[in-house]
């Protein structure tokens, strides 16, 4: 029995020990494989596990750059940059997913002011958003309180940012939109066409007029940073940086002042009043009325606000000096005038006899004029200043569709006009082939009468009615019609220059006898300021001679048997009141042309604002120019005070 005893004490001894010597083999084997790992991480893919150590501490950031400034011909800021700060959301830095996007504007809520029209505005950011690890803003103009609050409870808020940011404003808010246009956030439309990289940082992009035209030159080219972040994605230094290109600062013709003053004389009326240098073609003003504030496109628009303007019965987003079709009535009277002589259809004494009212043919339809009981005997000369309708009845008749229409595109009709703005129309140049066309019938003799008194399917805008005048002003010399005057101080002639592509510009109206020119200035003087000119009380008592033709566009047609009676007409039926002009007489320095809807006669609604416009260009003291100053320096300053902040 003892030995027995003996016997299972070493067998267990024996057990034992095999069992030790397992759980070492197992421990050694474990060891010898976490070596083995440790060696192939720290060794063999050191390379790649620190490139991804380093990927995850450092991030390569795109830095936006500056937009550049606009400037009218007197150097006064037109567009401008101004410094805000913002709260800005991190997708990718923000704990939970979507999910918490929703937790962590809950929580901002608590701490900022942060309406519902923000949170959707947001969202919908969100959706377009190209980059996960890009901010997105969440609400702009910070005050210094809230920004306190946010940086107390950063600590508490990973993926919120504080940044500060240059955003577009217009210091002259009133009546300059539909000149200039403005900057807006990138929808999914525009974001598809843009250079991804050069983009990569930009929210805003030119949405109108001259802010979208030169968007090119404005926006400049995108900068990058390196940059050291820790655990929560807070950037802890800036590694690496290269500049952003700013964008190039541009000079207008356009004058601040007159811009204004137009501004100002179409006060509650419904028109458009367009301002043109004829020595360069440049646009000195360009207003719509009614209008409004550009500020409020650039950070986001309420819907609220956006559906008042959309819905009012003014229409003030629709551009009329450059989308309003107008039938310039009597204003081309002047031109055709000249067409009938020019081409030998009529002699420069040709003489009718107006007894108010014209007759193709015996019995037939009266095509009257605007003075009952008629002119009497009326040569050309008198026709251009009394206006008389049955003169251009005579000689339209005689001269048919063409060579009306031939002469009419000479000075612009028909034809975008501007170089630069690229809402502009065409509007319409009736042709026969254009009513075969569109209308599918044929051109009829009535058709030339209505055409030869600016009426009919004949239209134009009000730009093309101040290009037109600009070309007689100048007795027949185009230049081309553009709002730039210069890019970064280097004078511009022709956008084309630039690499945009240039208009189609008719060629300079050469007539047979060149005095031709002086018969028409003559009659367009003293429509201002003969004895019976139609604007003679608008020429009055001035301390210039300035020359014009005013028209009145008919808006609602008037029966045979019927008298016009404005009163007895509802407002929005009314005649279109029309001017263009030019002064001084002899030696042109403004072209004007103004147009007023349903404000009655051109000599009563449209010729008093041109010749306050007149005596504020001639006669107001004008600034000295000032040279326009590059944002380059001023952008590396704005970075540098910023730049990690609005990482932060």
């Amino acid at each position: 029995m003892a030995w027995s005893n003996m016997n299972d004490k070493q067998r267990e001894a024996d057990r034992f020990q095999a069992r030790l010597w397992f759980a070492m083999l197992v421990i050694l084997m474990v060891f010898t494989v976490l070596i083995s790992r440790l060696v192939y991480l720290q060794v063999y893919e050191h390379d790649r596990y620190l490139t991804e150590a380093e990927d995850n501490r450092h991030q390569l950031q795109p830095i936006a750059p500056t937009r550049g400034l606009i400037y009218d011909t007197y150097g006064r800021l037109l567009a401008g940059n101004r410094a805000t700060h913002s709260v800005t959301l991190v997708p990718e830095q923000l704990r939970g997913g979507r999910l918490g996007v929703d937790d962590t504007i809950a929580r901002l809520q608590q701490i900022i002011q942060i309406d519902d029209y923000d949170v959707s505005r947001f969202k919908r950011r969100l959706k377009q958003a190209r980059r996960p690890y890009s901010s997105i803003p969440l609400r702009y103009k910070l005050d210094e309180s809230e920004i306190a609050k946010l940086t107390v409870n950063q600590h508490d808020l990973p993926g919120v940012r504080v940044e500060a940011d240059l955003v577009r404003y217009y210091p002259y808010d009133d009546g300059f939109v539909h000149a200039l246009g403005y900057v807006g956030r990138i929808n999914d439309r525009e974001m598809a066409r843009l250079d991804e990289v050069n983009y990569s940082d930009t929210h805003h992009i030119g949405k109108l007029g001259v802010e979208k035209y030169y968007e090119p030159e404005l926006h400049g080219q995108v900068g990058h940073q390196t940059v050291e972040t820790n655990a929560r994605g807070r950037v802890l230094r800036v590694l690496e940086r290269q500049e952003p290109e700013p964008g190039k600062d541009i000079a207008l013709h356009l004058d601040a002042a007159l811009q204004a003053k137009a501004a100002q004389l179409l006060q509650g009326k419904r028109g458009a009043i367009v301002a043109l240098d004829p020595k360069t073609g440049g646009v000195l003003a360009m207003v719509s009325g009614p209008s409004y504030g550009a500020n409020q496109f650039v950070t986001g628009i309420s819907s609220k606000a956006y559906g008042e303007l959309r819905e009012s019965d003014d229409l003030p987003l629709f551009n009329r000096a450059l989308r309003g079709r107008y039938p310039p009535a009597s204003t081309v009277k002047p031109v055709l005038a000249l067409a009938s002589i020019d081409t030998g259809i009529i002699s420069r004494n040709y003489t009718i006899f107006d007894p108010g009212y014209y007759q193709l043919t015996e019995g037939g339809r009266l095509y009257r004029d605007w003075k009952a009981g008629g002119h009497g005997n009326v040569d050309m000369h008198e026709s251009i200043v009394e206006s008389v309708d049955t003169y251009y009845y005579d000689i339209g008749h005689k001269m048919g569709n063409e060579p009306m229409t031939s002469y009419l595109a000479m000075f612009g009709l028909g034809s975008v006009t501007i170089a630069d703005q690229p809402e502009a129309l065409a509007a319409v140049l009736p042709t026969k082939s254009w009513k075969r066309a569109v209308r599918n019938a044929s051109w009829f003799p009535g058709d030339s009468l209505n055409l030869s008194i600016g009426q009919g399917f004949l239209s134009a805008t009000p730009l093309q009615l101040a290009t037109m005048t600009m070309v007689m002003a100048n007795k027949g010399k185009w230049h081309q019609v553009r709002m730039i005057k210069s890019i970064d101080g280097e004078p511009v002639a022709k956008v084309g220059d630039l690499g945009h592509m240039d208009p189609y510009q008719p060629d300079d109206v050469t007539l047979t006898r060149h005095s031709d020119w002086d018969r028409i200035h003559k009659a367009m003087i003293d429509v201002m300021h003969g004895r019976m000119g139609t604007a003679r009380r608008s020429g009055a008592n001035s301390s210039y001679k300035m020359a014009g033709k005013t028209g009145t566009a008919q808006v609602k047609g008037i029966k045979q048997d019927e008298e016009y009676d404005a009163e007895k007409i509802a407002e929005r039926l009314r005649d279109h009141g029309l001017f263009v002009g030019w002064a001084p007489a002899k030696n042109p320095d403004i072209v004007v042309a103004v147009v007023v809807e349903n404000g009655g006669g051109g000599s009563s609604a449209a010729a008093p604002l041109a010749r306050q416009l007149f005596d504020f260009h001639l006669l107001e003291a004008k600034p000295e120019p000032k040279p326009v100053i590059s944002v380059t320096k001023t952008n590396k300053q704005f970075q540098q005070a910023f730049g990690e902040a609005g990482n932060g």
